[in-house]
């Protein structure tokens, strides 16, 4: 089947209307919007980072203008529409996919192995009876052992943090609720009601699942896109893809500037009619869906993002942890932004143009969807201290 061309223009368009961030509220709001956002996306990442909002919170934001935080932890926490666990990080995935990740906690812990090396069997049986006998724990609750050596950099000191770990990573205990980066782990049994967890996923459905995810938030995938830092998995998912290819439910997509690099897309999805206007404005994670794989950004925007929070202070080109700015279909900017919460103010520490962006066409825009931002990280009604800051440190 001969490929179909697409320009550029229109790859963005469509993988715009895939992430929702072509409309101002894709899935309405209050509570039920956050699990509804959760399940369109397939995963949302979590990470630790606090300059700013953590990025969680941030990337729902970006999509419910209504958000609150406790509506992830009425989710996560009442009504355990949503759970933790791994995908290319830490993430908060829909409960209802549950089954696609019991195979991974039969058998990917295993992988991390240099994480657990020094962890018993008795350790994790341990914990385990704790929480079994005294209910859900966090691990400040444990302070009755002695620390060890780490054995690497993301190690715990504290051996009962690595039994948490390893029981999580098992599907045994699951994250009940955060306060901030403080987990609480449950016997995931006890959390869900289970009698016993839902049957794994065979690998065939996993390999879909993964396909069918990518597809619904991606609109154009290749298969770096749908294995993003898995590359053992695109084997089953070429296969995949070639079947549908042969059914006619996929057709191959040739993208400007994209070589030989090869794209898929549902029919549908490219005869869609899709607005070619739109004038809004989205302040974005550094670890939005939107812009976290670099080579799919470069090729659709134009744009190679940069995450450098660890990188050495002079060789930085946006900042410690620059924001892109998505304006309409063009990302026209990354912000480096830092919150002061003392003086609970947003501070711009460097804001650099991109692509098309201008101060004539675009300061104005960003400028109010900054105070929006600040306003929902520092959770109060005005923003009057940190407009004005932003007046000021903006670019002119």
């Amino acid at each position: 089947m001969d490929p179909v061309a697409i320009t550029q223009s229109r790859a963005r368009h469509i993988w715009l209307r895939a992430q929702k961030l072509d409309s101002s509220a894709p899935f309405g709001s209050g509570p039920a919007a956050t699990p509804a956002a959760i399940r369109h996306l397939g995963y949302v990442q979590i990470d630790t980072i606090h300059v700013i909002e953590r990025c969680h919170h941030h990337i729902l934001f970006t999509r419910i203008p209504g958000y609150r935080r406790e509506h992830l932890q009425q989710a996560q926490s009442v009504d355990k529409t949503v759970f933790e666990y791994w995908t290319h990080a830490l993430a908060y995935l829909p409960t209802e996919d549950y089954r696609f990740f019991v195979r991974d906690m039969r058998t990917y812990w295993s992988r991390r192995g240099t994480w657990f090396t020094n962890t018993k069997d008795t350790e994790v049986r341990r914990v385990l009876t704790r929480i079994r006998k005294n209910g859900a724990l966090t691990i400040r609750d444990i302070d009755d052992e002695v620390l060890v050596e780490k054995d690497h950099a993301w190690a715990s000191r504290k051996p009962s943090k690595r039994a948490l770990q390893l029981a999580f990573y098992k599907g045994l205990v699951t994250v009940s609720q955060r306060a901030g980066m403080l987990k609480t782990y449950e016997l995931t049994a006890r959390h869900f009601g289970w009698q016993r967890p839902p049957p794994a996923a065979s690998p065939r459905e996993v390999s879909d699942y993964l396909v069918d995810r990518a597809l619904r938030c991606q609109g154009i995938v290749s298969l770096e896109s749908i294995c993003y830092l898995n590359p053992s998995g695109k084997p089953a998912i070429k296969r995949v893809i070639d079947r549908r290819v042969r059914r006619k439910e996929l057709v191959p997509v040739a993208l400007d500037g994209a070589g030989k690099w090869q794209h898929w897309a549902q029919p549908g999805t490219l005869e869609e009619r899709l607005p070619q206007d739109c004038d809004l404005v989205h302040i974005l994670s550094p670890f939005d869906p939107l812009v976290n794989q670099r080579k799919r950004s470069l090729l659709f925007f134009n744009y190679e993002h940069r995450f450098e929070a660890y990188v050495p202070k002079p060789k930085r080109v946006f900042g410690y942890f620059a924001c892109p700015v998505l304006c309409g279909d063009e990302i026209v900017a990354a912000i480096d932004l830092k919150t002061d919460r003392e003086q609970g103010q947003l501070l711009i520490q460097k804001w650099t143009w991109v692509g098309k962006g201008t101060a004539r066409a675009h300061k104005k825009k960003i400028e109010a969807a900054l105070g929006e931002f600040e306003r929902f990280q520092l959770a109060r009604a005005g923003a009057g201290a940190a407009n004005e800051q932003l007046r000021q440190m903006s670019p002119s």
